[in-house]
């Protein structure tokens, strides 16, 4: 059964609702409390309906104790939500107010105002000005404002309305999530990728984030000296035995492992998990055996594992630790996938943590191996590929972090989907089991042996691959795709396969294209990714990466998210309109990464 749980020091951060009013007394206030009052009200009850942390806990929403007419009223606003642990700011208005003495200053709060579109008071003229002076005074704020009319008694929150506070929501507390929290790397750099390279002033200036590092002898340390909880450790293997079927072995007959061997691998690569989610988020029963400090963790929102070469030359690879721990489920039951990059590799992994954080699912991560075209996939199989993979495909493939909920045998109205972990039964974790073998590692790979993470990722599901590169002169950028998985016969897979690696997890992946630079062809969406590396998210969520980036001033270089989707800060408009890329461009390096020194 799954359960909701907190596991990270610090508060959850809550939304703080403004209700902001014409401070005019003897008429004209008093004709507008209720209205404006109940606006925060309604806002509140959406949000705390349809929002939840990704660790299945409510998002709470505060709204200021009374009206906010001028700066007395806001000035007791700031103090409640400070006291109240307030990271997401919404202001909300049927009327004008005036818009510098009312205002939000708090310039690493995520911002919005929602001016209620009505002709009887002047909503939409407050935004006007409000927005202006956000934007005179460097505190870029996101506009919501309905497309239709609605009377002045009309309490409905619209269609249009509801997708852009859901979006902003999301993503200021994607943004409120990261603040203080660290990224673990445990190890350094694995074979020269420059993703693992961790970049702490990237993580503290744009993220608001700490570094943490550990060395991998702190793995055979703990293994060494059993530093991790014995009880637990029974229960997961028993749950390995019955749960992890092993598949084929690849190696030539004369260099595989023995089965004493094997046994043994399988013992170690449990305890690495446990180690691995111990240095992340500690864990108290460590403190029983008389380890205090191991038992406080790193408070590690994200982490990266280096593996290669220095520990998988001689113990067995990360692969079985990364894969469960970035699965929505393990011995314990159905919980809160953890996010962990392969290799280390830093900047992917940041890219899988802001999907986790808007989706509230496990994120897929992936070599951007393969671009097969139509045909070079008819060469080699004899198939024709069709529907949505007539443009070609991309091999996503990864001896690592692929979670197990990628496999695509969750379902929703006989769909494969993937779900945040609260939605997930028990059916379906051993659906997912029994489609996942784990492969004795490659040895020529890895010579210390381990179990790969072996599966094709059934059905066509809506994903999103994204990606953070750091450009030097530059600093980070954010791309995007939002495409499809695609189905292939297995015997067409098994060709394609075959002529890599395949003890490791397929997803074949199908990027939408639409004739224009980047996506102008599957293979250009290919030749213009930034790394070898993909972080991939279910559902189509490139509008809401967009405007996390903006908010953290992370520019987009590439995207297929359409205009009418894309939703930033009303200032960005005024970088340029024709060309929205460039305008986003000067916007992020004109206000600079919002914990940076400007």
């Amino acid at each position: 059964m799954s359960k909701a749980a907190k596991r990270l020091r610090g508060s959850l951060p809550k939304i703080g609702i403004r209700p902001v009013i014409d401070g005019r007394m003897k008429g004209v206030r008093e004709s507008l409390e209720d209205q404006t009052m109940g606006m925060a009200v309604n806002a509140a009850k959406f949000l705390t309906e349809n929002l939840k942390h990704p660790n299945g806990m409510p998002v709470e929403c505060v709204i200021a104790d009374t009206t906010i007419g001028g700066v007395a009223e806001a000035a007791e606003a700031v103090e409640k939500f400070a006291r109240e642990g307030v990271a997401v700011s919404l202001t909300v208005t049927p009327a004008w107010c005036y818009g510098t003495e009312v205002m939000d200053i708090d310039p690493l709060m995520p911002k919005a105002i929602w001016g209620f579109n009505g002709t009887e008071r002047p909503g939409a003229v407050y935004l006007a000005a409000a927005l202006a002076g956000y934007n005179q005074k460097g505190l870029p704020t996101f506009g919501i404002y309905g497309k239709d009319v609605q009377d002045s008694g009309d309490t409905t929150i619209p269609d249009d309305v509801k997708t852009k506070l859901l979006t902003f929501a999301k993503a200021g507390l994607a943004v409120a999530e990261m603040r203080g929290k660290s990224y673990l790397a445990m190890g350094g750099v694995s074979m020269g990728i420059a993703g693992s390279i961790v970049d702490q002033n990237f993580f503290q200036d744009y993220l608001g984030m700490r570094t943490e590092t550990v060395d991998m002898s702190e793995f055979a340390r703990r293994i060494e000296e059993e530093i991790y909880d014995k009880e637990e450790y029974e229960l997961a293997l028993k749950w390995v035995k019955a749960n992890c079927e092993e598949g084929e072995d690849v190696n030539p007959p004369e260099i595989q492992s023995s089965r004493d061997q094997k046994d043994k691998d399988w013992e170690t690569v449990v305890k690495m998990t446990l180690i691995a989610r111990d240095l992340m988020i500690g864990n108290p029963k460590l403190t029983e055996i008389g380890y205090e400090e191991e038992a406080m963790g790193h408070n590690a929102l994200v982490s990266g594992f280096q593996g290669q070469r220095q520990w998988t030359d001689h113990y067995p690879n990360g692969d079985f630790l990364e894969a469960i721990l970035n699965s929505s489920f393990d011995w314990n039951g159905i919980r809160e996938a953890f996010v962990v990059a392969t290799e280390n590799d830093s900047l992917n992994g940041v890219a899988m943590l802001f999907g986790h954080l808007l989706t509230d699912t496990a994120q897929i991560f992936s070599d951007v191996r393969t671009y097969w075209s139509p045909a070079a996939v008819k060469r080699v199989t004899n198939y024709d590929l069709g529907g949505k993979a007539a443009n070609g495909i991309i091999h996503l493939i990864n001896s690592g972090s692929t979670t197990l909920d990628g496999t695509g045998q969750q379902k929703l109205d006989g769909k494969s989907v993937m779900k945040p972990f609260w939605e997930i039964t028990e059916e379906e974790v051993d659906a997912c089991l029994k489609a996942t073998h784990w492969c004795p590692a490659a040895l020529e790979y890895f010579r210390g042996g381990g179990y790969s993470s072996q599966f094709l990722t059934q059905g066509e599901m809506p994903v999103t691959m994204s990606r953070v590169n750091i450009i030097k002169g530059l600093g980070p950028v954010l791309q995007i795709a939002e495409g499809y998985t695609v189905d292939l016969p297995q015997e067409v897979n098994n060709v394609l396969d075959r002529r890599t690696n395949p003890t490791w997890p397929t997803t074949w992946f199908a990027p939408i294209v639409n004739g224009k630079g980047p996506f102008r062809d599957v293979y250009s969406v290919m030749a213009n990714w930034g790394a070898n590396h993909g972080a991939i998210s279910y559902g189509h969520i490139g509008d809401k990466l967009i405007t996390l980036a903006s908010m953290l001033r992370i520019p987009v270089n590439m995207h297929n998210v359409g205009e009418e989707r894309i939703f930033r800060p009303s200032a960005w408009s005024a970088f340029g309109t024709d060309n929205p890329e460039g305008a986003d461009y000067r916007a992020c390096q004109t206000y600079g990464p919002i914990y940076g020194r400007r």
